[in-house]
């Protein structure tokens, strides 16, 4: 049983970044109890995964579709949720916007590493494959200290 019931990927818009990490994740961790959800910090209405990620992602066999993107909420969060954004920045504004979050980290701070994971928005579909490598190995890195923490 990990010490998290509920884990949140939060990216910008929740069309790449926190979307791809989810479906990652979801994949990478069949066994586990925890809900993994992706959330945006910047959303005003709801839009699909940004077709160079869904791309991406179908090329590693893996489906987002139905995804729809989301706002992250205050009400989703509790003292069993673990928040893992893309960015310190992303960070910086859900502790002023919820001071209250706990357990809330970059992804890369989480696994032990230092920096930011780059938007691909606009760029080329090597951007968006360098991207969805970055995230497959910090994702892994997750899973794995989950697994450890349990």
């Amino acid at each position: 049983m990990t010490k998290y019931d509920k884990l949140i990927f939060v990216c910008t818009g929740n069309t790449c970044r926190s979307p791809m990490a989810e479906v990652i994740y979801k994949n990478l961790d069949k066994e586990s109890n925890i809900s993994v959800f992706s959330r945006g910090m910047v959303v005003l209405f709801g839009e699909p995964i940004n077709p160079k990620a869904e791309v991406i992602l179908k090329k590693h066999d893996l489906d987002i579709s139905n995804h729809i993107s989301k706002g992250i909420r205050e009400s989703e969060i509790d003292d069993n949720t673990l928040i893992l954004t893309m960015t310190e920045a992303h960070k910086r504004k859900i502790e002023a916007a919820l001071p209250d979050a706990k357990n809330l980290y970059t992804i890369k701070e989480y696994v032990g590493e230092i920096g930011d994971v780059v938007d691909p928005y606009g760029g080329s579909l090597v951007e968006y494959e360098e991207c969805y490598i970055e995230l497959a190995r910090l994702v892994k890195k997750t899973v794995y200290k989950l697994n450890e923490d349990s």
